[in-house]
C-alpha cells in the first residue's frame, strides 16, 4: 500500500439540516436547546437561521423542501445518519428535553450521550463532554 499525504481537510466547520418551517425549529433550537441565532446570517434566497457552536463551528438550519421527508427514521438515533453535539451538563439538556415533551433514548455504547430528533426528524446526538 503506498503512502497517503496528510489530508487537506482540516475541520467540520457547520452542519446544515433542512427543515420545512422555520419558526418552529426556531423554537426547538432556541428555547430547548438554548442556541442563540448568529447575527451574521448573509442573504440568502430562503429562509434559514445559524447558531454559533464555539469553536468556530456552526448549524445552519435550511427552509428547504426536504427530498426524503416520507422516508421512516429509526427510532433510535444511533442507528440513522445525525449530528453529535457537545454538551456539558447531561442532566440539564435532560429536564430542557422533558420539559419540553421532546422524547430521546441512551446511547447504546454506554457513553453519557443521548438521540433525539429536532421536529423535522433530523437525528441529533448529545455527548457529554
Amino acid at each position: 500500500m503506498s503512502e497517503l499525504s496528510p489530508s487537506p481537510v482540516a475541520a467540520l466547520l457547520h452542519a446544515g439540516l433542512l427543515v420545512s418551517d422555520l419558526a418552529r425549529a426556531k423554537v426547538f433550537y432556541e428555547s430547548v436547546l438554548g442556541l442563540a441565532p448568529y447575527p451574521s446570517r448573509p442573504d440568502l434566497p430562503y429562509p434559514g437561521e445559524w447558531y454559533n457552536l464555539g469553536g468556530g463551528q456552526q448549524l445552519h438550519l435550511m427552509q428547504l423542501a426536504n427530498p426524503d421527508a416520507e422516508s421512516v427514521r429509526p427510532e433510535h438515533g444511533g442507528r440513522d445518519r445525525h449530528i453529535a453535539l457537545a454538551v456539558s451538563d447531561m442532566a440539564a439538556l435532560k429536564s430542557r428535553l422533558d420539559a419540553a415533551g421532546v422524547k430521546y433514548t441512551a446511547s447504546k455504547s454506554g457513553r453519557s450521550a443521548l438521540f433525539c430528533h429536532d421536529p423535522d426528524a433530523n437525528t441529533l446526538e448529545f455527548i457529554e463532554v
